[in-house]
């Protein structure tokens, strides 16, 4: 396989952890770009993307730790978000944010993320426990759940009352999220992208989002059909099955950063 198509296999999933980590679709896409840029400009660090994403993750954390890039933000009414997200990144620290995302949302194991952070196998353990603690640190809020799989959503159930929140609704169509976010505003959605009658979790979320605005994590089983960088994209994006521990930390992540980015 060529270097190309080795960095295009990981790329949508490399964009999504530059999301997450960053709170901003712009910056996100601008640190991997960065990236790609270096790789290209050194012939070293582009055979060594050969390896995998495990280089290629390597290559975005050792840029993203060592610079700090202002990025013009979009013009769409979006701009305090950026703002609030970047506020936040400066009061936590930032090696214990990497090592939660790469062993919970982008499932790297303990020896691989510390490979991609240049850091010893024994401090991820320590790493990950202190962003828990200090992301859960934020308030509780309450959750409205869209989700058609009746076993799906009790799981989720279950997962979201561990975490210390409450659960204000849960749908499985869009009208039945549509009632329950007109009766009781939720602080947070999770929300499958095809429901049972054959209506969208993504319509439904906008549908939302025109009622107030809240973070909002998306559930898929093809993760793909969003992350084209064809249109604004999810911040928070989670593969369907998917283990409990990324939906907790994609949970804290949401919390951590307040109001999430819609599609569309």
């Amino acid at each position: 396989m060529s270097i190309g198509a080795e960095v295009a296999a990981h790329l949508p999933f490399l964009r999504r952890y530059a999301r997450a980590l960053t709170g901003s679709q712009s910056t996100g896409d601008a640190f991997v770009k960065a990236t790609l840029e270096a790789a290209l400009a050194d012939d070293d660090l582009a055979q060594s993307l050969k390896g995998g994403r495990v280089p290629l993750y390597a290559a975005f954390n050792k840029l993203w730790s060592s610079a700090y890039m202002e990025v013009a933000e979009e013009t769409d009414g979006r701009g305090a978000h950026e703002t609030a997200a970047q506020d936040q990144l400066k009061r936590i620290t930032p090696l214990n944010r990497q090592a939660l995302l790469l062993t919970t949302v982008e499932d790297f194991t303990p020896a691989e993320a510390a490979q991609i952070m240049d850091v010893d196998e024994s401090d991820i353990s320590q790493l990950v426990q202190e962003a828990i603690e200090e992301i859960d640190r934020e308030n509780t809020t309450s959750v409205l759940i869209i989700e058609d799989e009746p076993l799906i959503s009790m799981q989720l159930e279950d997962l979201v009352r561990s975490l210390g929140h409450d659960i204000c609704g849960t749908a499985a169509t869009r009208t039945q999220a549509q009632q329950i976010a007109a009766e009781q505003t939720p602080g947070l959605v999770l929300a499958d992208i095809q429901l049972a009658d054959g209506s969208s979790g993504l319509d439904a979320v906008d549908d939302i989002l025109e009622m107030d605005s809240m973070p909002v994590i998306f559930i898929t089983a093809y993760p793909e059909r969003l992350l084209t960088g064809n249109r604004p994209e999810p911040t928070y994006l989670i593969t369907k099955p998917f283990q409990e521990s990324t939906v907790r930390a994609a949970i804290s992540q949401a919390l951590f950063f307040g109001s999430s980015r819609p599609l569309g």
